[in-house]
Order: C-alpha cells, then structure tokens, then sequence
C-alpha cells in the first residue's frame, strides 16, 4: 500500500505531532556504548533504537548515506529505513545524499533513493543545473530537498556570489520555487548559522519547507532558527539535530537521553512557534 506523499506526511507531523525536530541518523560506531558491536548489526541495532526511542517528538529522520557507505552498512540503512516505515507509519524519512549528476546517472541517483532505499526524500545538489535534479523532481510523491544556503562557514564562497543583483543562494531560492517547484515536491537546506539568510529565504520562497542543519554542534540557535524561518502558522521547519540526540549518553542509558534530548529541544522550540 502507497504511503502518503513527503509533504503530506510532514504538515502531519508538524501538527498532529506538535514537532519540528529532524532527527539525524549520522552513525558513528566508535561513539556508541559498550552493548553494541562496531560493525552492520551493531549499527542497525543502535539506529533502531534511537529512532524507537525519539519518533514521539521527531517530524522527520533524516540518515547521513555517508555514516553507512563507509563501513559498507548500505544494507543496515535499508533495514532501519523499513522499520521506520513498519513501527513509525507517518513519520518520513529524508536520505541525506546531496547527489547531483546528469543523465542517465541521475535517474540511477533517484532510483536508488526513491526505490532502493524507500526514502520519502532525498536531499540533492542543483549546481550541475535543472537537468541535474529532474529525475527527482519527476517523483511527484517524493520530496526534493535542494542545496541553497548551507550551515558550512565555506559556503559563502559561491552561495553569497552576486547574481543580477542578489547573492546566489536567493537567486537560486527564487528559481527553484517559481520554476522549479511544479509539483510542490521542493523543498531548500538553509543553515541554521545564518539566521539573516534564512529570513531572506523563507520571504523569497513562501511556505516551502526549509531543512535547517546547524542547531547545537554548529552553534545554530533554536530561537533564532524559528522565529527566522517559521511559517506563518508556526511550521515550515525540519530543525535537524545529529550529534546532540545520538550520543546525548554514552552509555547505556544512551536511549533515554537521546529521547529526553529530542524532547527538550521540540520543547525549545515550541516555544518561540506562531501559533
């Protein structure tokens, strides 16, 4: 049975789930407790747990390809993707993959997120151009989370470029909502580092979901995210925390703290919320 599309199941979770909270799934076997192996299965079993764990306050999950493609664990991402689908219906899931390629690579790109991986998302990279990302963009079902202002301090280095008058990130915001969005299956990556940009961003592109790294590791603020970025209602928002949630303990307690971490900052951020 066909899930609901991304952008469905996201306004539902920002509402009926009273949440904002990405919770990213950046595995480092290294930082896990003791209990667990370092290898696929201690992987899938720590994830599984922490997702178990944190979907009540989570909007969405968001797992790092990278974390498992290292350690060859591309099956222990299959395996705690569907268990997100099968124990937590409702709740979608982002692969964060930043592809980006043309042609035929391209549609092997989408394939791989959309069908070997289930993803209800994936999050990609539009500076190869339109043809780069419109294999999924075709998926209408499926979101596509576009690079724009990232939470990284080089980034400036191109995004802040001037373009006809306006640095690229806006340029390329403007672009993606009025061109590229046609199915409204868009939505943009704007760190939460700047929180003058993503004002910028958010009045560029109107209420066009924002995925927003950066909160906490980084030194993003929660407040200013939200009352930068927020829609009008008070959603609009994918807050995403990694390392804050994931290894909020270290020890085997480390479920516990992760659920009281992700709790705290859905908190936090209900807080600063248009209502």
């Amino acid at each position: 049975m066909s899930r609901p599309s991304f952008q469905d199941q996201l306004k539902s979770r920002w509402h009926a789930g009273n949440s904002l909270v990405c919770v990213g799934l950046d595995p480092d076997p290294e930082r896990f407790p003791e209990q667990f192996d370092q290898n696929n299965s201690g992987i899938t079993a720590f994830c599984k747990a922490i997702v178990d764990a944190t979907a009540q306050f989570a909007c969405t999950f968001k797992p790092q390809i990278a974390h498992f493609a290292a350690r060859g664990a591309e099956s222990a991402l299959e395996e705690i993707i569907d268990h997100i689908h099968v124990n937590h219906p409702g709740i979608p899931v982002i692969l964060d993959a930043k592809r980006g390629d043309i042609g035929s690579t391209a549609q092997h790109y989408a394939a791989e997120a959309f069908e070997r991986y289930d993803a209800d998302a994936v999050t990609v990279n539009p500076f190869l151009g339109r043809d780069s990302v419109q294999p999924f963009l075709d998926v209408k079902d499926r979101g596509v989370i576009i690079l724009c202002r990232t939470s990284n301090p080089g980034g400036a280095e191109l995004q802040a470029r001037d373009i006809d008058g306006q640095p690229m990130y806006l340029n390329l915001a403007a672009r993606i909502a009025n061109e590229w969005n046609e199915h409204g299956n868009c939505a943009l990556v704007v760190g939460a580092t700047w929180p003058e940009e993503l004002a910028q961003v958010r009045n560029t592109v109107g209420d066009m979901p924002l995925l927003v790294p950066g909160v906490g590791a980084q030194g993003g603020s929660a407040k200013d995210v939200v009352t930068s970025g927020q829609n009008a209602d008070g959603s609009g928002l994918m807050i995403n925390s990694s390392r804050g949630i994931l290894y909020a303990s270290g020890d085997s307690d480390f479920a516990s703290a992760a659920a009281t971490a992700a709790r705290d900052l859905r908190d936090e951020i209900n807080l600063h919320r248009n209502r």
